[in-house]
């Protein structure tokens, strides 16, 4: 294993692969430091990754500088596992949705440029609902970025890139860098949560249910174009499941890391 990606490889040598990863539920710990492992991969090998995956209970992630404590603020997901991302941004309550984790190499032409990697991904997912009669669309200049009061949860928030419906915000996302490698990672809300009463998703904005499979599976294929890369299945690899592994007993399952703040 390269110790770090060779940025200085020609383009026609990089790989051109999209690799894929459809996980099943997992708790918040581990789906967060898998999520790391993959940016971690992408830094060592030059690795380009998407990740659909779901979570084993309804989970609250806090964003990496959000205060621990602001989680007893909403009341409706107090009884929720806590989880505390790699990522900024709001909490979500993860519960009825599909999450995604892309990341990209140092090599990559989006890597670095962060609203146009939001808005790239976003539009793949606007296009993916358009295709199956969900009128979507990105929020545009009516957003604001965050501010020092914005409100405890992610969908509360207003974002350029969001995706909404009718207004409504049902997919938003956050990025971490490292060594010139980038991580996004978002969440689709696909129906009202118990633990998060005030945030609508697809099925009560449109009387529709989507599936998850067939949902992540359209987003994929219109992701390979805006990215330049073809997209391909992928198990994981020895060194996701070892780096995972160490991330999740050094960090994300340790009360130290979740309640740093």
């Amino acid at each position: 294993m390269k110790a770090s990606a060779d940025e200085n490889q020609p383009v026609e040598n990089r790989p051109q692969a999209l690799e894929l990863m459809f996980d099943g539920p997992a708790s918040g710990p581990l789906n967060m430091a898998r999520d790391e492992a993959l940016l971690e991969a992408a830094c060592a090998d030059g690795t380009a990754l998407l990740r659909f995956y779901t979570w084993a209970q309804p989970t609250l992630s806090l964003g990496y500088f959000q205060p621990y404590a602001e989680r007893h603020d909403h009341r409706a997901s107090a009884e929720c596992a806590v989880v505390r991302r790699p990522s900024g941004g709001g909490a979500i309550v993860h519960d009825q949705e599909l999450t995604y984790c892309l990341v990209l190499p140092p090599w990559h032409a989006l890597s670095d440029r962060p609203i146009l990697l939001y808005r790239s991904v976003h539009q793949a997912l606007v296009d993916t609902l358009r295709a199956s009669g969900i009128q979507a669309g990105l929020r545009g200049d009516q957003g604001s970025e965050s501010r020092p009061n914005d409100p405890l949860l992610c969908f509360l928030r207003h974002a350029e890139a969001d995706v909404t419906v009718d207004g409504r915000k049902v997919a938003g996302s956050a990025q971490r860098r490292r060594r010139g490698a980038v991580l996004q990672h978002g969440s689709v809300l696909l129906a009202r949560s118990p633990a998060a009463p005030e945030l609508p998703g697809l099925c009560e904005l449109t009387g529709k249910t989507v599936d998850r499979s067939e949902l992540a599976s359209g987003w994929a294929d219109r992701l390979q174009q805006p990215l330049g890369l073809t997209a391909r299945s992928r198990s994981p690899s020895r060194y996701d499941t070892s780096v995972s592994g160490d991330l999740l007993v050094r960090k994300y399952a340790s009360a130290n890391w979740t309640r740093r703040r």
